[in-house]
């Protein structure tokens, strides 16, 4: 794709394959939204379902055009009101590190001022100055494999619509390497000018941002949960605050706990080494994320903040101990370099390694 799509093939989210990171700061089915009428015809049911959504939604989507930073070219890409005082949500490729934003809003364009935009998700924060319709967000555990997902933005610079789709998979990773966090993966086809736009489920409610296509067929978005860490941040702080800790974690073939996570290193001078935590510990919990493999450790690790304690739980021997470590701020090169408005960046080698 060229810069001005806004979108690139493969998550700029993705770390390479061989991977060294920071450790960083129930299924619904169509039938249960529509009418229950054993006579109707199923496929006009799904149409109406669609079409009630799209309606209740389109309101709260918007055109976003900017200009790349580098080379001045056009970009369009969607957006969505998260509030009614004009929080937009978008992906970062569009609202990240562009200028000259613009927000379609009705029949009035409008500049936009933005708040915060985070390569290391995805994600960006734009608002105008407006009283806005919005959407809601849906609950962490709405999301299930196999239900029916709505995506609605404006591909190739066209008109507003809808693309129906399924979740395919909750993926921590893809062929070009690891997320920064799990990821939707559905099976709707996006095209230039869609990233940023809203994932929703038949309820209206939006369960991802859209930020990256995945071989044309499929794309990517980042969930809710992931978006609201980013916002706390912002709301806390102002500006994003990865935390970190500094241990190194690989896979074992046996389990303890139902983890077969071990610490392989305690880095020197970190959180991790002063906290009470041993190598060949197993790691069972962080937070409120359990850990079962290495990968559940990168999902972790993403909703970690800087001055944030946050209990990590492991077996050592017969005894499950919980120690409470306070993630620092990043004092190494960030987990990936910035990326550009075409959605391109290379990652930089972090605090965590993670060998699976």
């Amino acid at each position: 794709m060229s810069a001005p799509s806004a979108f690139r093939r493969g998550s700029a989210l993705a770390f390479p394959k061989t991977l060294a990171i920071g450790f960083l700061a129930g299924g619904l089915s169509v039938g249960c939204c529509l009418a229950a009428d054993p006579g109707a015809d199923p496929a006009e049911s799904v149409s109406q379902a669609i079409q009630q959504v799209f309606k209740q939604a389109e309101s709260s989507v918007v055109k976003i055009e900017a200009l790349d930073r580098e080379d001045k070219s056009p970009l369009v890409g969607t957006g969505f009101f998260v509030d009614p005082n004009g929080m937009v949500y978008t992906a970062y490729t569009v609202g990240g590190d562009t200028q000259g934003i613009v927000i379609s809003f009705g029949d009035k364009k409008y500049p936009a001022t933005r708040l915060l935009g985070d390569p290391r998700s995805g994600i960006a924060i734009l608002k105008i100055d407006a009283h806005t319709p919005f959407l809601r967000l849906a609950k962490d555990d709405d999301l299930a494999v196999n239900m029916p997902v709505l995506v609605i933005g404006y591909p190739m610079n066209l008109p507003l619509m809808p693309s129906l789709g399924l979740v395919a998979g909750l993926d921590s990773k893809n062929d070009d390497g690891y997320f920064v966090t799990k990821h939707i993966r559905a099976n709707v086809a996006v095209k230039p000018g869609q990233p940023g736009s809203p994932m929703l489920n038949l309820k209206g409610e939006v369960v991802g941002i859209v930020i990256s296509e995945d071989s044309g067929s499929s794309c990517y978005a980042l969930p809710t949960e992931a978006v609201a860490k980013v916002r706390s941040d912002y709301e806390r702080f102002g500006d994003i605050h990865h935390g970190w800790i500094g241990i190194s974690v690989t896979g074992t073939d046996t389990l303890a706990g139902g983890s077969n996570v071990v610490v392989s290193r305690l880095i020197e001078d970190t959180p991790a080494a002063k906290s009470g935590l041993q190598t060949g510990d197993v790691v069972l919990q962080i937070g409120n994320k359990k850990i079962s493999e290495p990968e559940d450790v990168l999902n972790a690790s993403f909703f970690l903040t800087a001055g944030d304690e946050v209990p990590i739980t492991v077996q050592r021997g017969d005894q499950k101990i919980t120690v409470k470590v306070l993630a620092a701020s990043e004092e190494q090169p960030p987990m990936r370099a910035p990326m550009n408005a075409s959605g391109e960046g290379t990652p930089t080698e972090g605090h965590l390694q993670v060998q699976p």
